[in-house]
């Protein structure tokens, strides 16, 4: 199976965040499968990069196909993938395949369908800290492998006060490893 590239990354965020369900997500070899993502867009007012390059968000206007962490109410992690200029995926859930004990281990041993269902919850099982930011995609510790292919749903992003009704959020439908269900439609 030949690893994505950074290529991959080069087009419009929603194109590749939809692609990016299914995936497989290895940090050091720990991971799985995607099952929930956000787009995020230099036009869109719940973007880091809204108002424009800052040193918290100079890695989404680096080069697409690297990582993007920082920290959110100083206390969890986030993953983000660059695309294009001023876009980048946040990665909201996987599904622990690969590495599930070591990630039990990492989240205090709790259940598998709570290990990686949620951004901090998800960099906290992968061992995922602002030493990844800025790291690109295609090389260790990070590796990209496609997924088979996937049925998704779209609806509302979470967490956030501008831009809330903007279906960006994309997620593996009937995938019980999700941060929260979408709303009922």
């Amino acid at each position: 199976m030949q690893p994505i590239s950074t290529t991959f990354f080069d087009r419009p965020v929603l194109d590749v965040a939809r692609d990016l369900i299914g995936t497989i997500l290895l940090v050091d070899g720990v991971g799985g499968p995607l099952v929930e993502v956000e787009a995020y867009d230099q036009t869109d007012p719940a973007s880091h990069t809204f108002n424009g390059p800052t040193p918290r968000n100079a890695a989404m206007f680096g080069p697409p196909g690297h990582a993007y962490v920082y920290k959110i109410y100083g206390i969890h992690w986030c993953l983000n993938f660059v695309c294009q200029p001023g876009s980048a995926v946040l990665i909201r859930a996987l599904e622990p395949t690969h590495g599930a004990h070591l990630m039990s281990e990492r989240r205090g041993g709790l259940p598998t369908r709570q290990l990686c269902s949620g951004p901090g919850k998800l960099c906290q099982a992968l061992g995922v800290t602002i030493a990844h930011n800025g790291m690109p995609l295609d090389t260790p510790p990070f590796q990209l492998l496609p997924g088979e292919p996937a049925e998704i749903n779209t609806g509302p992003r979470i967490g956030i006060t501008k831009g809330v009704e903007t279906p960006w959020r994309f997620v593996l439908r009937n995938s019980p490893f999700l941060s929260k269900p979408l709303p009922r439609q």
